[in-house]
């Protein structure tokens, strides 16, 4: 859960808040107000405290690009913009964890501090599993869509799963040095009960292997030269991987 605040305002946004309470606690914290609700996708575990913070804090816009996303009053598509206070938010349609997948990415007055909220498409090292999708609908938001934006571009992603990541990146690109100093730093952040959020995309395009399937070394880990057939047979290995 993230809670996205535009200081000038004091208006605010929160990602995927799955626990209401520590979102009440965190908005009374903070000083702001919270209008709108930023759903990346339908499943639980990101949508499943909708309804209830709608009755405790009550933001007016529950924004989402899936009708099955619970309280939803805006439903959104690729390219769609809102804003929250001097934020400007662009939503990024990335269907392939579930049918209906948002990322959303955010910049302030002059494009300023980019940031992208990525649920369950990217994370660090790493991608969601392909629920409702296909590789090419993987590729299209990782390569096409997602690599696109800003180097500086920070990743805040929807789950913890850096470690576990990197060590299967290092079981396919272990030469690769961005690989090997990543996974050091994510493990030492961990070992001290740190978060690895954010990342940022020429991060993620140093070291993810899923945003690398165009590289030779990936094409010759899994036996395939087309990138897409890359990200699949990359997915199917990963699903298995046991570090």
């Amino acid at each position: 859960m993230y809670l996205l605040i535009d200081e000038a305002s004091k208006q605010c946004a929160v990602v995927d808040p799955v626990e209401p309470a520590k979102v009440e606690a965190a908005v009374k914290e903070e000083g702001v107000e919270l209008t709108t609700v930023l759903t990346t996708h339908h499943h639980w575990d990101h949508a499943g405290g909708n309804e209830k913070l709608i009755k405790i804090v009550g933001p007016k816009e529950v924004v989402g690009g899936d009708s099955r996303i619970g309280a939803l009053t805006r439903k959104v598509g690729h390219g769609d913009e809102l804003k929250i206070g001097s934020l400007n938010i662009k939503c990024l349609f990335t269907p392939c964890h579930t049918t209906g997948h948002i990322c959303y990415f955010v910049t302030g007055p002059s494009n300023s501090e980019p940031a992208v909220f990525t649920g369950d498409t990217l994370f660090s090292g790493g991608c969601g599993r392909f629920f409702e999708g296909t590789p090419e609908n993987m590729y299209k938001a990782l390569v096409e869509i997602l690599s696109a934006l800003p180097g500086e571009t920070k990743v805040y992603f929807g789950h913890e799963y850096t470690v576990t990541n990197m060590k299967f990146a290092a079981a396919v690109e272990g030469d690769n040095p961005a690989v090997k100093s990543k996974l050091k730093l994510a493990e030492n952040q961990r070992s001290n009960g740190e978060p690895t959020t954010p990342s940022t995309i020429k991060d993620e395009i140093s070291f993810n292997p899923f945003m690398r399937v165009k590289e030779a070394s990936l094409q010759k880990y899994t036996g395939e030269t087309d990138p897409i057939k890359v990200m699949g047979a990359l997915r199917s290995k990963k699903d298995v991987f046991r570090p």
